[in-house]
């Protein structure tokens, strides 16, 4: 945890969201800094933040995510603002963005090998034009359809 609180402060926070290693008093440059030395380290890097010091870091950082009652220009530069009072909404957010990464490969990889199988049967003379075509058409729709299931759940 990085911040521009002082000692005494980032102590008591890193002691109650139980984080280990902590930075206080760190200056907006300082933030922008680690995370260039951790890309060049080859680590992807998440930021959080809420205010204009926080801006430089955000816009260097992998993804930024600003909270919503924060400062103007670190909702702008963010890539993700979530409007929860709660941090624990990222970790939602992450499930939800996994889930929806394994849908979108199970799709991919449905749609490639059916598609290729019709490809081919179609070029040895198995199936007609025509039937082809209507498994195509029907196989789109029934991976929309299942695709249109709630991944909240």
């Amino acid at each position: 945890m990085m911040t521009g609180d002082n000692e005494r402060t980032a102590a008591s926070v890193a002691e109650k969201v139980g984080v280990d290693t902590y930075y206080s008093e760190v200056l907006p440059e300082d933030k922008a800094a680690f995370i260039r030395a951790e890309h060049e380290a080859g680590r992807r890097v998440i930021m959080i933040g809420d205010g204009v010091n926080d801006s430089p870091a955000l816009s260097e950082s992998d993804a930024g995510i600003a909270i919503s009652t924060g400062a103007a220009i670190a909702r702008e530069i963010a890539d993700i603002t979530i409007s929860a009072n709660d941090l624990y909404a990222l970790v939602s957010l992450k499930k939800l963005s996994d889930a929806l990464m394994k849908r979108i490969n199970r799709n991919y990889r449905t749609i490639i090998g059916f598609n290729t199988g019709l490809i081919l049967l179609g070029a040895a003379g198995i199936l007609p034009p025509a039937t082809s075509a209507l498994l195509h058409n029907a196989s789109t729709l029934a991976i929309g359809l299942k695709s249109m299931t709630d991944l909240t759940v």
